[in-house]
């Protein structure tokens, strides 16, 4: 009878033994309630719990974790209606906080993400809710991470996944994005155009001064060589002259040769002549030549002979004489 009640009693030791033994696995954390009252938080390991005289309370998850929020539809500040959802990340940091600050830690995470996200998209225009993305997530970060602290818990991101806005706002947008394109391209066509006029305008500004920089030159080139021939025209009449004016009369010859030579020159040069007669020989046109040449040789003479008795002026044919 007494081993029996000795085995009965090894068998209840072993029980409330292997009762009392908590594994708490890595990344959770146990809350140990006594009589249904906070007592102290287990760390992952072996803990030993009494049992009926303690309990675990809740077990909370101490890994960051990821809550999604459903689609909804959000009225914009310029009364456009968009579909909007996203997901919220979350650790909790303060286990007996998460325990017994809030009742449905979830559900309350979820609804103050919705409700807030409606607040900060509702008070921003369409065209801003879908440019500022990343203004809306650090907005809605703010407000939930701080409504969040009394439980214990951290907000480390939130993201909107998608925003979708009515059929008809979308064909309005991609007419609008197709309008703005069809005039970036004709900006840049016209600018185009127009760069290309100035540039062939300074091409013929350029071509231009060259051309009256030519003209110039050839201008003073022409005028250079006139001033040249005038002068050594100038020169010979010059010699002329002083042969005359030393008594040597075929220098009058010279003048009335060349007159007669320029005479010719325009009867062979009249555009009504075909058929030109001239009554004179050709020795006489010669004879001329003969004189001018004699000419040239008493006027370029190195050491002329101002003393000497001029000699008898030689009868050039058809050459009026002195």
């Amino acid at each position: 009878m007494i081993e029996t009640f000795l085995l009965f009693v090894a068998v209840l030791v072993l029980l409330f033994v292997m009762m009392s033994i908590k594994i708490v696995n890595q990344g959770y954390r146990y809350t140990i309630e006594h009589f249904g009252r906070f007592i102290r938080v287990a760390d992952p390991g072996f803990n030993f719990v009494p049992a009926f005289f303690y309990r675990v309370g809740r077990k909370i998850n101490m890994m960051e974790q990821v809550l999604d929020i459903p689609g909804q539809e959000i009225i914009t500040k310029d009364n456009a209606m968009v579909a909007v959802d996203g997901v919220v990340f979350f650790q909790v940091l303060d286990p007996a906080k998460a325990a017994y600050e809030v009742s449905d830690l979830y559900m309350a995470i979820l609804a103050l993400s919705t409700t807030n996200l409606r607040t900060v998209m509702g008070s921003m225009d369409l065209d801003e809710t879908l440019s500022k993305r990343d203004e809306i997530n650090v907005r809605l970060l703010q407000v939930v991470d701080h409504a969040t602290e009394s439980w214990g818990v951290k907000i480390t991101r939130v993201e909107l996944k998608d925003i979708r806005p009515p059929a008809d706002i979308v064909n309005a947008m991609t007419r609008q994005m197709k309008a703005e394109r069809e005039k970036r391209a004709a900006i840049l066509e016209s600018e185009g155009m127009r760069q290309s006029e100035i540039l062939r305008a300074e091409g013929e500004k350029q071509a231009k001064i060259l051309q009256s920089e030519g003209m110039k030159e050839a201008a003073f080139r022409e005028a250079e060589a006139r001033e040249r021939s005038a002068q050594a025209e100038a020169s010979a009449t010059k010699s002329v002259s002083d042969a005359i004016a030393g008594g040597n009369t075929q220098a009058i010859n010279y003048f009335i040769a060349q007159k007669y030579v320029e005479a010719l020159g325009k009867f062979a040069d009249s555009p009504n002549a075909k058929t030109i007669l001239f009554p004179v020989e050709a020795t006489q046109l010669i004879g001329s030549l003969g004189g001018i040449g004699e000419l040239a040789k008493a006027a370029f003479s190195d050491a002329p002979d101002k003393t000497a008795a001029p000699s008898k002026p030689r009868v050039v044919p058809g050459i009026p004489q002195a």
